[in-house]
This record gives structure tokens, sequence and C-alpha cells, in this order.
């Protein structure tokens, strides 16, 4: 096996999932496919990459909306690397993108954890 191609998120709405991501975040939209009933294959990536992707997936019952902002317990459960950490952060702060904490400088990188528009937490990081 050669790598993880995409990782699920479940969301509300695949519109305004597609603002947040492309709009705030800066990603682009790598597909988007109709695939019948109301359902769509929609992934985005961070721009000019080639790495994993995340597969926007709209909630279809009770139990997948419970868990829309909450897939990872509350816990960071996404990270993002940038080459330019202060350019970016204040790119999405620009954007709306609600930051839980100041930047903070480790030995390991720059860091500082955000939400997307459902609540769950990801890692904005530029690494030493």
């Amino acid at each position: 096996m050669s790598h993880i191609a995409l990782v699920t998120l479940v969301v509300r709405d695949y519109d305004e999932a597609l603002s947040f991501y492309t709009d705030a975040l800066g990603f682009e939209v790598v597909e988007d496919t109709d695939r019948g009933g109301g359902t769509r294959w929609v992934v985005v990536r961070p721009r000019g990459t080639t790495g994993t992707g995340l597969l926007l997936a709209r909630a279809k019952d009770d139990a997948q909306l419970a868990a829309v902002g909450a897939q990872t317990g509350g816990r960071v459960g996404f990270f993002l690397h940038t080459e330019d950490f202060a350019g970016d952060h204040s790119r999405m702060l620009a954007a709306g993108v609600r930051f839980l904490e100041e930047p903070r400088h480790e030995t390991y990188g720059s860091v500082a954890v955000f939400q997307d528009l459902y609540g769950n937490r990801w890692d904005l990081l530029q690494p030493a």
C-alpha cells in the first residue's frame, strides 16, 4: 500500500462545506460528481498538492448528523501543514476561521488549533 488517498468528513451540507474548505482554507475541488438521489462525490484537498484528500460526505441519517463536528471526540483530528504559518494564519483569520488559541512556537514547529465550520478541531502546523 502506498498512501491513504481519502479521509471521509461527514458534513451537514455539501455546498456550505465546499464554501468553507475552498474559501476559508484555500483548498481546491478535486471532484464534485452527482451520484443521483441527492448524493455527490465531493473531494477537496490543499491547493497544489497531490496527497490525501477529504471526501465531504453529507450526513444521511440522524446518527451521522449527530457525528458532524464530533468525529474525533473533541480532539484535534486533522493536521494541516504549511510552509508559511504567519501568512496562512493571517489569511485564515481574515476569512473568519475560528482559532481556539494564539499561535505557539514549540520545538516541533509553529502551531495553532482552529475549528472548521462544524467544530472539528484542526492544527495549522509549520514543522520546525
